[in-house]
């Protein structure tokens, strides 16, 4: 593992050496055994299951929390102190994806182990601790967050719940409605957020067995059907003072960190369920025969398998790198220091916008994944019967979870912006040399017979792209560009197709030096597919952008720009789909 320390968003203003990224071919022997245990489960325990899972058998759920308990599947990021494991990120993206295939059962064990159990985790005192971490971590117990509210979705902060002292004040009563709960059926353990004389917006630890707490009814949703989702309803609800989570008035700092690590896990968890949704669609185009062949001998078929290839290749390399990141930072923090867990957040805090990228596009690339795995069943994949159906339904959800994907596009710029602002990242001067590169004829050659030169070559343009247009609307709308949604918005796509072409780019260069030639040749064949795909969305996004920012000379100078940045030859783009398609229909499986 890299170690050298990489501090949040400043991928955009500085080059990535492939030394400094963390990859999965560099898992450890021990981590490749947990991926295993967690695989063989979810193979032997969860899968001959599903449907009894996705009929609210939550008593099944429930035993089956407690198998991961005692695998330890849901100890990763707790304290051994506290009968966890207390591994680090890239371990924790390790369970999350191969639980993933589980559908159903994979949201309400992410749920659980991360935004269930980790305010407890960063947040709570030793006795709170001592009186539930253990318990969660040996699945007697499960978790769930309450934040939404059917009034207050992504303005969190808008919640009406309230939280009363009793006049003996050794309770706090809590009134309000938490809404689209996942767990809520069945989890013993509530975060609930609300708001302290109707002020101070904090967290509380709630048991379902408390006085004043009750569940609404099932909801009856498009996909992930197995798990469970309804409303927690508090009326005069008696919560004991010290099951005051973190400090009064301070539950934004705990909502708002704990969607971040969420938003790394959803990326995990959106790339294990594309790998499975691609190794059924592979079984089946192998055994569906069309014009006497097997319909995977098409090419029209073979493009759909590269670019779903290519797609969670590039989510799988940026998942990786970011947890690899957070785990350096996490590092060289002072576990027996008293402000350990104020640390900690500070390094979430500092990435919150790879974490958001993370959710975004992982999240898409899913989407796009699972669509062509229905496209390849045909009007079988529109069948419940077969999975292509269920992937598709399942899929839908996780670019609502842990703030939609506008507002984590929203997140994403406003993030860039605010470590602009705080000078933490030196986008105002980097932008005026990008400015002055505009006016200047290219020199550069690069030389095509280097593995990954040109990528790496066309990322550094493409991050000139980025400078320009954050230079160029800061110019035009000052203060205000925080309300320009749009823009934001078109800008937010420039940055995470620079940050996914980066990762697939950097880990196959690193990937590259020790492997086999046939390996090598998929690394440079997927690398392609995938930038000459990203590419063309990144410039769509890129030049939206400028219209919306520029008019005249002004916007017909970046769209000179743009055009002279974003060009890049894929000269073997043919050859590569048919390599990467012919390569994972042999093996039946994603490939790397």
């Amino acid at each position: 593992m890299t170690e050298k320390i990489v501090k949040g968003g400043e991928f955009l203003v500085k080059e990535l050496n492939k030394k400094d990224i963390f990859i999965p071919e560099e898992f450890s022997v021990e981590q490749k055994q947990i991926a295993d245990t967690a695989r063989q489960l979810v193979e032997n325990e969860i899968s001959p299951n599903i449907e009894a899972i996705e009929g609210h058998d939550f008593e099944l759920v429930k035993k089956l929390f407690s198998m991961c308990g005692e695998l330890g599947l849901l100890a990763t990021d707790v304290p051994e102190e506290f009968g966890g494991l207390e591994l680090d990120k890239v371990t924790s993206m390790i369970v999350a994806e191969n639980i993933a295939p589980s559908g159903s059962f994979s949201v309400a064990f992410t749920a659980h182990t991360g935004i269930g159990t980790l305010p407890l985790v960063y947040y709570g005192t030793k006795a709170q601790k001592d009186q539930y971490l253990e318990k969660l971590v040996d699945g007697k117990w499960v978790a769930a967050y309450c934040l939404t509210e059917p009034n207050s979705g992504s303005d969190a902060l808008s919640a009406k719940a309230t939280a009363v002292l009793s006049e003996d004040k050794k309770y706090y009563i809590l009134n309000g409605t938490k809404q689209f709960i996942t767990n809520g059926g069945f989890a013993k353990l509530f975060t609930v957020f609300a708001k302290i004389d109707k002020e101070h917006f904090t967290a509380f630890l709630v048991d379902s067995d408390f006085e004043g707490v009750s569940l609404g009814p099932e909801e009856k949703k498009m996909g992930i059907k197995g798990s469970s989702t309804c409303s927690v309803i508090l009326e005069d609800a008696k919560v004991p003072i010290e099951n005051l989570l973190g400090e009064k008035g301070r539950g934004h700092k705990i909502a708002f960190n704990i969607l971040n690590i969420g938003r790394l896990k959803l990326g995990a968890s959106v790339t294990g369920a594309g790998k499975a949704a691609i190794g059924e669609s592979i079984k089946y185009a192998k055994d569906r025969k069309q014009f006497g062949t097997s319909i995977c001998n098409f090419g029209a078929i073979k493009e759909k398998f590269a670019n779903m290839v290519g797609d969670i290749f590039a989510s799988e390399s940026l998942v990786y790198r970011l947890a690899g990141d957070l785990d350096v930072n996490f590092d060289t923090l002072d576990k027996s220091s008293t402000d350990y867990y104020a640390d900690y957040e500070k390094v979430f805090e500092d990435f919150s916008v790879e974490c958001a990228i993370s959710k975004v596009f992982c999240s898409e690339a899913l989407s796009r994944v699972v669509d062509e795995g229905v496209q390849i069943y045909g009007g079988y994949g529109f069948i419940q019967e077969y999975p292509a159906e269920k992937h598709y339904r399942d899929e839908r959800i996780n670019r609502l979870f842990e703030g939609t994907n506008e507002i984590n596009r929203l997140v994403i710029t406003g993030g860039i912006l605010k470590k602009s602002l705080k000078g933490e990242l030196p986008l105002q001067a980097e932008a005026m040399k990008a400015f002055e590169g505009l006016m200047s004829p290219s020199l550069d050659e690069v030389d095509p017979s280097v593995p990954f030169e040109k990528e790496k070559y066309l990322i550094h343009n493409l991050k000139q792209i980025l400078l320009i247009l954050a230079g160029a609307a800061a110019q035009k709308f000052m203060d205000k560009l925080q309300h320009e949604q749009e823009i934001l918005i078109s800008a937010a796509d420039v940055i995470i197709l620079i940050y996914a072409i980066e990762s697939a780019v950097s880990r196959a260069e690193k990937a590259y030096e020790a492997a086999g030639d046939k390996k090598k040749q998929l690394l440079l064949a997927v690398v392609e597919v995938f930038t000459f795909n990203a590419l063309e969305s990144l410039s769509k996004a890129a030049k939206q952008a400028a219209f919306y920012i520029e008019e005249g000379d002004n916007l017909l100078m970046i769209l000179s720009g743009i055009r002279r940045y974003t060009k890049y030859a894929p000269v073997s783009l043919l050859n590569s789909k048919r390599l990467l398609a012919d390569s994972i229909i042999e093996s039946e499986a994603y490939l790397f």
